[in-house]
């Protein structure tokens, strides 16, 4: 157990110099406001955002990373998201990609008000609300939206992720790393994390002549 939480936080750590826009992700068509919802990097503990399926009031999902791109409009917002996350054993494995596969139900992000309300960051005091430009009015409550579209990108241990590569056949929407590349000093730079997180984006199912 202690391993899991030593590496647990390493990767957390590592995830909040991606900022709030994941490293690599190429701009796309239209309007798009990136925000970092996990691991937060502020010391005021405030609730960060989660996942969960709808009526649902027990069940979470709470990934390593978690990027929010918020889209639509004033009527109709949405988020795509991309979710990172960190597993230390095959079972683990097994058990978070669970939580992101396909069905036939719909998946909801709930953003709470106090993480709503704050500023983007230290070095940014616009509050996410206005940052996220798909509400007209300052919150007065949690704020749900549904998710549109989503990434997984998970972080394996090389020993499982060389047979995971050979034998297993992975979603459209999964993603598979190294645990040692994500776990690298300045990981954010790495050329070809970088690739792959730009595959992972909607942009790049698009033509770019």
């Amino acid at each position: 157990m202690r391993n899991t939480d030593s590496l647990d936080l390493l990767v957390k750590s590592r995830l909040k110099r991606w900022g709030q826009r994941p490293p690599g992700v190429k701009p796309r068509r239209g309007k798009e406001s990136w925000l970092r919802g996990r691991p937060s990097d502020d010391e005021s503990k405030i609730c960060s955002p989660f996942l969960k399926i709808p009526g649902s009031t027990r069940l979470r999902t709470l990934p390593d990373g978690l990027w929010l791109n918020f889209g639509g409009s004033y009527a109709d917002p949405f988020v795509d998201i991309l979710a990172v996350e960190a597993c230390g054993t095959i079972q683990n494995l097994l058990d978070k990609r669970s939580r992101f596969a396909p069905s036939t139900h719909s998946m909801m992000c709930l953003c709470p008000i106090g993480w709503m309300l704050a500023p983007v960051g230290p070095d940014d005091t616009l509050p996410r609300w206005r940052a996220s430009r798909v509400m007209l009015h300052e919150p007065y409550g949690d704020v749900v939206v549904p998710v549109r579209e989503m990434r997984v990108l998970y972080g394996i241990k090389s020993s499982h992720y060389r047979g995971f590569a050979r034998h297993q056949l992975p979603h459209a929407h999964e993603f598979f790393v190294p645990m040692e590349t994500l776990t690298e000093e300045n990981c954010q730079d790495n050329p070809a994390l970088r690739a792959l997180i730009a595959r992972a984006s909607m942009s790049a199912n698009f033509f770019a002549p």
